[in-house]
C-alpha cells in the first residue's frame, strides 16, 4: 500500500508542476523582456541534490542561440530531468529574480531480493530484472520488472502468479527492493480438441503435436504446460502431417486457446479444413537449361505414380535434384515443383522444372547466439561456404542438420542483402540448450531380473560436437560397464568415428548353466549415404570366458584342489566318483545317471569343453547397412526399419566364422488408430576355418517366438543327467504379425496400448562338436529338426514417463518337447 501511495504522490506533484508551467512561462516572458533580468544556465540555482552534481542538473537546460533561456527551453529542461528517472520530484521556483530548480532525488537501491520463489531461482530472476543493487530506484522500472517476473512464470506454466514489489526504507536515502512472489500452481492444458478432422481421429492427431493434456503423471514432463509458441509450432506440425499424407488442400485455420477458471487450465482447439486426399497422377521432368536433360533426374525422385501425394517426399526430391545439378556444374540451377490438381479424380500431376536461377553468391555466413558451441561445429553442417553460389536447397538441408544435432533450442537461418545485388548474407541464429545427461535407470525383466544403471553422457563435449558416455550396470544376473566416444567429423570429413569399450558379465540362471564374462573393444566408422540410409564399418576384438557355478562343481573329487571343476583326463579318470589312478581309460558308468557327477545335474559336455579351452579371443570385421523411414523412432506408426549385418571373425584370434543377419520391421495404419506391424528376421552362420564354438551359435527364445523362455528354442543337449543346456543353431528365421491399438476409453496421455500378435520361427543346424576325444564322451543333440515354433498372444504396451514398458502373454501352439516355455514376459525400465 505504501508503494501505491508514493506513486500517486509523485504523479500528483508532476501534474501540479505541469499545470504551473504556463503561469511560470508568462512570468518568465515578462522577466526576460528586460535584458538586465535575462536568465542564463550558469545563473540557475539548484537545491535538494545530494549525489548528483548541480552542473549535471543545469546541463539539461539548453540555452538558445543568444545564450539565454526562454520559457520553452525551461519547460524542455524540466521534462528532460523528469525523464531521467533520477528524481522523485522536480520543481522550478523563482527566488530573488533567479530560477531555482528544487529536486528530490530517487533513493539508491541497497539490495534487490525475491521472496516466495521456489520454482525459479534467484539467479534467473536477477538476470531478468532491470532494477539493480547500487542503482537508482525508478518506480516505472519496478513496475516493468514486476511484469517481467510474471511473464517468466507464465512461460513456465504458472498463470496464477502474483508479484508484489515492496520498498523498505533504509538510512541515507537508501531502500531495499523486495519482490514478494506467490507462484501458484502450474497452469496446464486440460483439454486438446480438434474441429473438422475426418480422416484422422483426435486420438491420432494428439500423437502428432507436441503439446499434451495434463494428467496425474504430468509432473514428470513439461509438455502439458501452456506455451503459446509451442501451440503455434503445433499448427505447422499438423499442416505438414496432412501434406505428408496426401491432403494437399489442408488448412489449419486457427489454434484457439481459452482459459477455463473452473478447471484452472487451458482448452486448446485446432480448427482444421482437411480437403480431399490426393494420389500422384503423373511425374514429369523438364529443363530449360541447355545440355541438361530433365529426365536424367528421374532416379532421384522419391514420388511415384499411384502413390499417395507426399509433400515431404517432393521437398526431398527437389533437394536431391538441386544438389545433383550443382555437382554437374550448374551451381545456379533451381528445381521448382509444380502440382496440377485434378479435383474430380483426386490426383496431382507433378512436374519438376529445372531452371537457371539468379546468379547470387554467399558473401558471408554469420553465426549468432552460440555461447558454448564452437563456430566450426555449426559451419561444418553446411555444404556451402562464403563465396559459393547461393543454393536454397543446401541452406535448408543445413538448417535441418543443425536441428537434428539436438544442441539448440531453436535454429533459424535467414538472409539479408549483401554489399551488391548479386551478394547475400546468411544469418544463422541459434539458442543453446543443455546437452549433458545424468541418468539413474532401473528395470526388471523376466530374463535378467532386477537391473540398475547409472550413466553420464554429453552430446556436445567441450562445445566441439563430440559425444561421450559412461555407464555402469548392476543387476541380479547382469553386471558390467561401457564407455563410448564419437567424433562425428573425422579429419573434417562427414565420417563418424566411434570407440566402444565394454565389459559384461552374465550370471547363470534357470536358462543357462554357466557364467560368462566378456571384455571387448570396438572402433567403428559411420557414413550417412542418405538421410534414410546409413552404413557402418566396424572392427571388434573381445575376449570371452565362461565359468561354472558352485552347484555344478560339487562333484569334484580331486584332493589336490577340490574347488576345480571335474574334468576327466586319460591319466586320471574318475569312475563312480573315485580316481582310477592307473592311467586306464575305463569310463565305466561315466555317462550313467547314477554317477555322482551327473545325478545332481551336470553342465553340458559342450559347456565343459568351452570351459576347458579357457578364454577365447574373437577378432572380427563387419558392416551394417540400415534403412530407416519411420515417422517416429520411439513410437512408430508408419515406415520401414531394415538392417543387414555381416561379421567375419578370423582376423587373428581363436575364432573363425562368417555371420550374416537381416531384420525388417514395417509399420502401417490399418484402420482408424490401429497400427499393423510385420517383423521378418533371419540369420546364417558359416564355418570359415576352425570349428564353430557352441558360444558363437545363434541363441533364440522370445526374441524369435514369444511364449518361449530365453534360450528356450532350438538344438539342446538332451544327454541323460545333464543340465540340458541350449546349444544354439547356425540358421534361424522368424516372422511376426502384430496389431497395436489404443484404449480409447483412457486418456491419450497415459500412453497405454494393447496388442495382439502371432509369431512363427525356427532355429536349427547345430554344427559344434558333439564328442570330446579327451574323455571319449559324446552328447546327444535334440530338437535340431527345423520344427517351426508358433505362438499367439496379447500384449500391453506402455510409453510411460518412466520409460517404455511391455507385458506379453503368449501361448505356444507348436513346440518341441525339449523347448522351454515361458508364457508371461515383462520388460522395461526407467530413467530419471
Amino acid at each position: 500500500m505504501m508503494f501505491g501511495l508514493r506513486v500517486l504522490r509523485g504523479g500528483l506533484a508532476a501534474a501540479l508542476i505541469m499545470c504551473a508551467l504556463p503561469i511560470a512561462a508568462v512570468t518568465t516572458v515578462s522577466f526576460v523582456s528586460s535584458p538586465a533580468s535575462a536568465q542564463t544556465v550558469s545563473s540557475i540555482g539548484v537545491e535538494g541534490n545530494r549525489r548528483i552534481e548541480a552542473d549535471t542538473i543545469r546541463s539539461y537546460f539548453k540555452p538558445g542561440p543568444n545564450g539565454r533561456l526562454d520559457s520553452v527551453r525551461i519547460d524542455d529542461g524540466l521534462k528532460a530531468l523528469i525523464e531521467t528517472g533520477l528524481f522523485q520530484d522536480v520543481k522550478i521556483n523563482q527566488a530573488g529574480g533567479r530560477l531555482v530548480v528544487v529536486v528530490v532525488e530517487n533513493p539508491v537501491i541497497n539490495r534487490v531480493a525475491f521472496e516466495g520463489n521456489k520454482k525459479v531461482k534467484d539467479e534467473q530472476l536477477q538476470a531478468e530484472v532491470q532494477s539493480k543493487a547500487r542503482g537508482t530506484l525508478s518506480r516505472a522500472m519496478v513496475q516493468s520488472d514486476t511484469q517481467r517476473i510474471s511473464e517468466i512464470y507464465r512461460r513456465n506454466g504458472r498463470y496464477d502468479v502474483r508479484v508484489e514489489p515492496k520498498i523498505i526504507d533504509q538510512p541515507n536515502n537508501r531502500v531495499d527492493l523486495v519482490f514478494e512472489i506467490t507462484e501458484g500452481p502450474k497452469t496446464g492444458v486440460k483439454v486438446i480438441e480438434f474441429i473438422g478432422n475426418q480422416a484422422y481421429s483426435s486420438y491420432r492427431l494428439k500423437d502428432v503435436i507436441k503439446t499434451r493434456e495434463s494428467n496425474f503423471l504430468s509432473f514428470l514432463g513439461g509438455n502439458d504446460v501452456y506455451d503459446p509458441d509451442r501451440i503455434e509450432a503445433d499448427r505447422d506440425v499438423l499442416r505438414r502431417f496432412y501434406l505428408k499424407n496426401g491432403y494437399a488442400d489442408v488448412q489449419i485455420v486457427a489454434a484457439l486457446t481459452e482459459y477455463d477458471p473452473a478447471r484452472k487450465g487451458f482448452i486448446v482447439s485446432f480448427k482444421i479444413e482437411e480437403g480431399q486426399q490426393y494420389r500422384v497422377g503423373s511425374v514429369d521432368f523438364q529443363s530449360s537449361i541447355p545440355n541438361l536433360d530433365g529426365n536424367s533426374f528421374r532416379s532421384l525422385s522419391r514420388v511415384s505414380v499411384g502413390s499417395i501425394y507426399n509433400a515431404e517426399a517432393v521437398e526431398k526430391s527437389v533437394e536431391e535434384m538441386t544438389i545433383e545439378a550443382s555437382r554437374r556444374g550448374y551451381a545456379f540451377a533451381t528445381v521448382k515443383p509444380r502440382g496440377d490438381r485434378n479435383f474430380e479424380a483426386h490426383t496431382v500431376s507433378i512436374v519438376f522444372a529445372v531452371e537457371e536461377g539468379p546468379r547470387t553468391y554467399i558473401e558471408r555466413i554469420n553465426v549468432r547466439g552460440n555461447t558454448r558451441t564452437r563456430d566450426y561445429v555449426i559451419r561444418r553442417e553446411f555444404d556451402i561456404s562464403e563465396g559459393d553460389a547461393y543454393n536454397r536447397a543446401l541452406v535448408d538441408r543445413a538448417e535441418r542438420r543443425l536441428k537434428n544435432l539436438d544442441y539448440f533450442k531453436t535454429v533459424k537461418i535467414g538472409t539479408e542483402p549483401g554489399s551488391s545485388n548479386d551478394r547475400v548474407v546468411l544469418n544463422v541464429d541459434v539458442e543453446e540448450k543443455s546437452t549433458g545427461d545424468f541418468s539413474v535407470s532401473g528395470g526388471y525383466s523376466t530374463a535378467d531380473g532386477l537391473l540398475g544403471e547409472v550413466s553420464v553422457s554429453e552430446r556436445n563435449l567441450l562445445g566441439r560436437g563430440l559425444f561421450a558416455k559412461a555407464s555402469v550396470q548392476y543387476g541380479q544376473r547382469t553386471q558390467g560397464y561401457a564407455l563410448s566416444f564419437v567424433e562425428p567429423y573425422l579429419l573434417g570429413y562427414r565420417v563418424a568415428l566411434g570407440l566402444d569399450l565394454y565389459q559384461r558379465k552374465q550370471l547363470a540362471s534357470s536358462y543357462v548353466s554357466y557364467d560368462s564374462s566378456t571384455l571387448g573393444f570396438s572402433p567403428r566408422l559411420g557414413f550417412q549415404l542418405r538421410e534414410d540410409l546409413n552404413l557402418q564399418l566396424r572392427y571388434s576384438i573381445s575376449q570371452q570366458k565362461i565359468t561354472l557355478p558352485s552347484y555344478l562343481t560339487n562333484c569334484n573329487n580331486n584332493p589336490a584342489n577340490p574347488n576345480l571343476p571335474f574334468f576327466p583326463t586319460p591319466a586320471n579318470i574318475i569312475q563312480n566318483g573315485t580316481p582310477a589312478g592307473d592311467g586306464s581309460f575305463n569310463l565305466g558308468g561315466f555317462n550313467s545317471v547314477s554317477n555322482n557327477c551327473f545325478s545332481d545335474g551336470e553342465a553340458s559336455l559342450a559347456v565343459r569343453k568351452e570351459l576347458q579351452s579357457g578364454a577365447a579371443l574373437t577378432s572380427a570385421v563387419g558392416y551394417s547397412l540400415a534403412y530407416n523411414t519411420l515417422d517416429n523412432n520411439k513410437d512408430p506408426t508408419t515406415g520401414i526399419l531394415a538392417s543387414l549385418n555381416q561379421d567375419f571373425a578370423g582376423v587373428g584370434g581363436d575364432v573363425s566364422y562368417l555371420k550374416t543377419t537381416a531384420d525388417i520391421k514395417a509399420y502401417t495404419p490399418i484402420v482408424a488408430d490401429i497400427i499393423g506391424l510385420l517383423h521378418l528376421q533371419g540369420g546364417i552362420l558359416n564355418q570359415t576355418g576352425k570349428d564353430i564354438r557352441m558360444l558363437d551359435h545363434f541363441q533364440m527364445g522370445p526374441n524369435l517366438v514369444r511364449g518361449f523362455a530365453p534360450l528356450g528354442i532350438g538344438p539342446r543337449d538332451i544327454t541323460p543327467g545333464t543340465y540340458n543346456d541350449a546349444l544354439g543353431g547356425t540358421k534361424y528365421w522368424g516372422a511376426s504379425v502384430e496389431m497395436q491399438m489404443p484404449f480409447w476409453f483412457l486418456p491419450k496421455e497415459i500412453g497405454l496400448k494393447g496388442a495382439v500378435f502371432a509369431d512363427a520361427g525356427s532355429l536349427f543346424d547345430y554344427k559344434g562338436s558333439t564328442c570330446w576325444a579327451a574323455t571319449a564322451e559324446c552328447l546327444t543333440v535334440g530338437a535340431d529338426d527345423g520344427l517351426v515354433r508358433t505362438s499367439v498372444g496379447v500384449g500391453l504396451i506402455w510409453q510411460s514417463p518412466f520409460g517404455p514398458l511391455r507385458f506379453d502373454y503368449a501361448i505356444p501352439v507348436t513346440k518341441s518337447k525339449y523347448d522351454q516355455v515361458q508364457e508371461f514376459r515383462f520388460g522395461g525400465g526407467t530413467s530419471f
